[in-house]
């Protein structure tokens, strides 16, 4: 039998202090993402913020570190810390993507978001579908087999809808469209997460992704630009909550103000 290894005290010191700086980073970050936190103001110094939040001067500084790779913060000699335009965020680092949908997502971040995927997933899929392999396909067929058993409420489900939008985008063959894997995933985690935040899916997307699926699967590169645009349209409307309201506002004018279904009328 092989010997258990017992995590030595500096081993699970180390994992602390990540959990810790982590944890730091995430908090600051939030509220930078969230305009609490304005670009251009100077943050607290080391000594000060570390005894504020009653962390050691190392956590708070290999969180500012963190800060300042995902271009949030910049760190200057005699200027201090000072929270970053908005211009040199790196929005498509999955940890920004989580902090900007831990509240209420800024309105036009969201919509950005969106235009994004606009123009990126619909031309992925429809590379796709001229160079996919056998191989993508399994991928893509496994994951909304796993969607359709597994619901989007649950976190398998979600894995699932990531892999099948990772897969499409290895299927692009386009090294440049693949480095955007991590932020689409991102992107469709948290906004899939946003939209239950209140309650259920307003809708099953799965529909949408076999229309896509089969597109690719054809070689019909037409198809699939025109399914994946769709596909990410409703979506949008998913988020932000339009589905819901054109869908009461259909019902309510197919009534007259009685509140009785309006007769058919015959010619």
């Amino acid at each position: 039998m092989r010997p258990k290894v017992l995590a030595t005290p500096n081993t699970a010191e180390r994992g602390k202090a990540l959990r810790l700086h982590g944890t730091i980073a995430r908090d600051i970050g939030v509220r930078i993402v969230s305009g609490r936190i304005a670009p251009g103001r100077v943050l607290n110094g080391e000594i000060e913020a570390s005894e504020r939040l009653n962390v050691s001067r190392t956590a708070y500084r290999e969180a500012v570190r963190i800060l300042a790779a995902k271009g949030l913060i910049e760190s200057r000699p005699k200027l201090g810390t000072r929270v970053s335009e908005p211009r040199y965020w790196h929005l498509l680092d999955p940890d920004v993507i989580s902090w900007i949908f831990s509240g209420t997502p800024d309105e036009r971040l969201l919509s950005g978001l969106f235009e994004l995927r606009t123009v990126v997933e619909p031309a992925a899929a429809a590379l796709a579908a001229q160079r996919r392999s056998a191989e993508h396909l399994r991928l893509m067929r496994h994951a909304l087999d796993t969607m359709g058993t597994r619901s989007l409420a649950l976190a398998e489900g979600r894995q699932a809808d990531c892999a099948f939008h990772t897969a499409l985008l290895e299927a692009s063959g386009n090294p440049f469209l693949v480095s955007l894997t991590s932020g689409v995933a991102a992107a469709v985690t948290w906004t899939t997460i946003f939209k239950q935040r209140k309650r259920p899916l307003p809708r099953d997307p799965l529909p949408d992704h076999e229309r896509v699926y089969e597109a690719v699967a054809s070689r019909d590169a037409a198809a699939a630009h025109a399914a994946m645009a769709e596909l990410v349209q409703l979506a949008l409307l998913d988020t932000t909550g339009k589905n819901r309201v054109s869908s009461r506002a259909a019902r309510r004018a197919r009534r007259p103000s009685g509140g009785s279904p309006t007769p058919r009328r015959t010619e």
